[in-house]
Formats: structure tokens, C-alpha cells, sequence
């Protein structure tokens, strides 16, 4: 039958060409529903570190953030720094330094961009906005003709009528027990 084949083409054409889509919002789908275990966007490091006080007091804050980047090879890196009472808090490029200025003691934090889930949330959470919303509304518009073109695909004691009407309405019952279970 003549629709029965528009309805496969349909859905193998669109199929392939929203296939790096599919990947990108699945990447990033699965770490965001995973994000109060981790940070998917960030690798956040922290090494702590006692730090070797100035013999005589520095008043210049630049100053006595290079005297403890030095230590840390890190001088380079500098940005600014703040002091709060005892704490001296340094940011440098990519994280930040803490010493306590009393004591010694302190910690090295840096912070660096998660490879491939960076990229995959940044796309997912729509920060490009312009062309990149009108892409991904295609995509979401695609996603439904995939989903209903793909009722269709198969026939027989696997398709819609049978078999596949039974998967299709568990697929469409489990998300609703589980929203009236949330809700």
C-alpha cells in the first residue's frame, strides 16, 4: 500500500537526519536527571595545601596573592583577590585559592568544563537562543512524527494492532501513574 511506504520513508528519513539530535538531548537528558549526584557541566577539584606565611606583614592584597600563587606556581593565573578576616580568597583562571592568612591553611579549587556533556547541556538548556530554538522546536515537532510514524511501521501480530498496541499503552500508562504518584 502506497501510505504504508510515506509513512516508513517519513520515518527513516526523519530518523536519520534528527539522529545527532536524539544523541545530544539523550547525553544530556541522562546527566541531567543525574545532576544532584554530580556537576555534568564542571569537574570541580579541590587539593588542600599549607601555605608558608610572609616573615613581615604584606598590606598590598595583589601583592600577597602573587606571594602565594608563587608557591603554587599559579602566579600567572591571577585575576583578584578579597579578604574577610582571616580569609584571603584568591580567583585565579579557572578557580580560586583560600588561605587562611592566621594559619597556613588553605585549598586550591579548580574548575574546568566537563568534556562532550558541557557542549550537549549547553544545547539541551537552549543558551544559544536564534537559530538553535527554531532547530530544536524542529526537532521536538520531529520527535512527534517520528513517535506516530513509528506506530505504523509495522503490521501483523507485532503492529499497532496487537502486540504493539499493548507496549504503546503501557509506554503511554507508565509516565501518568508516575505523574499522579509526583504530582
Amino acid at each position: 500500500m502506497k501510505i504504508r511506504r510515506i509513512n516508513r520513508a517519513i520515518h527513516r528519513d526523519l530518523g536519520y537526519f534528527f539522529f545527532g539530535m536524539a544523541i545530544i538531548y539523550g547525553l544530556s537528558g541522562i546527566a541531567l536527571n543525574h545532576r544532584h549526584h554530580w556537576n555534568p557541566n564542571y569537574i570541580v577539584t579541590q587539593e588542600s595545601h599549607t601555605f608558608n606565611l610572609p616573615e613581615k606583614t604584606i598590606e598590598d592584597g595583589k601583592e600577597l596573592a602573587h606571594f602565594f600563587l608563587n608557591q603554587l606556581d599559579e602566579v600567572n593565573a591571577y585575576r583578584t583577590q578579597v579578604q574577610r578576616g582571616n580569609n584571603f580568597r584568591i580567583f585565579i583562571q579557572g578557580g580560586t585559592v583560600n588561605v587562611n592568612i592566621e594559619n597556613g591553611q588553605g585549598n586550591l579549587e579548580t574548575v574546568r568544563k566537563r568534556p562532550v556533556f558541557y557542549q550537549v547541556n549547553f544545547l539541551h538548556y537552549n543558551t544559544p537562543k536564534k537559530l538553535w530554538t527554531w532547530f530544536a522546536d524542529m526537532f521536538a515537532g520531529g520527535l512527534i512524527i517520528l513517535a506516530i510514524t513509528g506506530l505504523f511501521v509495522l503490521k501483523g501480530k507485532n503492529g499497532i494492532t496487537r502486540r504493539g498496541a499493548y507496549i504503546t499503552a503501557a509506554g503511554v500508562i507508565i509516565p501518568l501513574i508516575l505523574l499522579f504518584i509526583y504530582l
